[in-house]
């Protein structure tokens, strides 16, 4: 019970194969010049790659990707907080320190992480998954332990310094046995009003023997978190995936929600399955998000704007998960 209640930490003592958990980190400096998501993480398998843990360190300017394995002997984790060590790396909710060896990639430095806003975590509804992070066996489980942050610090990357104070943080997580069949998830906070941030995703969902779509969607604005969810009640009324933008239209019995994502260059990352590393899993951080949040009654425009530097994935089957919406 105590490490449902708080998802940020490490949800895999004890469990076997096939199982994974992984920590995602969205950084962006202050000028937006730099976008970098590093995820650290811990991959048990009996398949050919075996049980490791890895960085992944994904460019999101440049385009690159770097997978950085390492023996399962390195990965670490505390049992009473966040906080998982990965070879020399160290990540916490309130900071990262990274020293990357790699042909590919050399990173050294600290991040520090300031003011983070967490999902908000009860007994009845322990974070993004709501209800449904008590239910035991599903495919995949979601965790959001910032939607916005400032951040402080600098890393040395290929032997360039990048000053990352001044810049804004995101961090989620995801942990089971292997990523939906198809999915969208896109993330930005990077409008033009201060302090507000969108997180949002659509999955297939294998649910006894069968599979439903279930959407999990937080915009925070103004100090207050707009949720809607499968399981708050509300309803994709629109979904539509083409390859230029996701059009996304929720609603609920208060206000409905719709979403323009216009989908930059995306690489692939590598994702599990219940085999292996080898789910592609193509990720843009050049897209952008347009939001426009208002009221069923009336149509008050609670909240309008445009989120640059946005983080997108449009992967798997598309076709099922689109539907006839």
């Amino acid at each position: 019970m105590q490490t449902i209640l708080n998802p940020a930490w490490y949800q895999g003592r004890g469990r076997r194969s096939p199982y994974f958990e992984g920590w995602y980190f969205k950084l962006v400096d202050r000028t937006e010049a730099h976008r970098y998501a590093i995820i650290p993480a811990v991959f048990l398998t009996a398949g050919s790659e075996g049980p490791h843990a890895f960085i992944q360190v994904f460019d999101g300017v440049n385009g690159k990707m770097t997978y950085i394995p390492y023996p399962l002997s390195d990965f670490w984790a505390a049992e009473d907080r966040f906080e998982v060590h990965v070879g020399p790396n160290v990540f916490t909710t309130t900071e990262m320190q990274l020293d990357v060896r790699h042909p590919d990639l050399t990173l050294q430095g600290a991040i520090t992480f300031h003011d983070p806003r967490p999902w908000p975590v009860t007994v009845f509804s322990p974070g993004i998954m709501g209800w449904y992070a008590w239910i035991p066996l599903m495919e995949c489980y979601h965790g959001v332990l910032s939607l916005d942050h400032a951040l402080g610090g600098e890393f040395t990357i290929n032997g360039q310094t990048v000053d990352f104070t001044g810049g804004r943080g995101y961090i989620e997580k995801d942990w089971g046995q292997s990523f939906p069949s198809g999915w969208v998830w896109m993330q930005t906070n990077h409008f033009d009003a201060p302090g507000t941030s969108l997180t949002g995703s659509i999955a297939m969902i294998p649910w006894i023997g069968r599979a439903f779509r279930g959407f999990i969607v937080g915009l925070w604005h103004n100090e207050i978190l707009y949720r809607f969810a499968t399981y708050t009640g509300a309803k994709t009324d629109y979904l539509h995936i083409s390859d230029d933008v996701v059009a996304w239209l929720i609603t609920d019995r208060l206000y409905y929600l719709m979403i323009n994502a216009y989908r930059g260059a995306a690489v692939d990352l590598r994702g599990p399955s219940k085999v292996d590393m080898g789910v592609r899993v193509p990720e843009a951080l050049t897209a952008e998000i347009k939001v426009r949040l208002a009221t069923r009654r009336g149509d008050h425009t609670i909240f309008e704007g445009r989120g640059r530097n946005a983080g997108l994935e449009v992967a798997g089957d598309l076709e099922t998960l689109a539907g006839k919406s």
